[in-house]
């Protein structure tokens, strides 16, 4: 009777413990989720690409030619 009691006991607490690592496990899921959260939804501005007039002038210069 008393091992039967032992083996219940361990199953009990064994569940417990799988689903409070379950639980806690979610939680950090989350919580990385909202911490991560501002670094993507700001999106970087990046300067416009604008060419020296030498390099244009040379692009126009090398395309008349073709």
């Amino acid at each position: 009777m008393m091992e039967m009691l032992n083996l219940a006991t361990l199953i009990f607490v064994t569940l417990f413990a799988a689903a409070a690592a379950v639980a806690l496990d979610w939680m950090l899921l989350r919580v990385m989720f909202v911490l991560m959260r501002p670094a993507t939804a700001r999106q970087p501005r990046l300067a416009p690409v604008r060419l020296a007039s030498g390099t244009v002038r040379l692009a126009r210069a090398y395309a008349s030619q073709r």
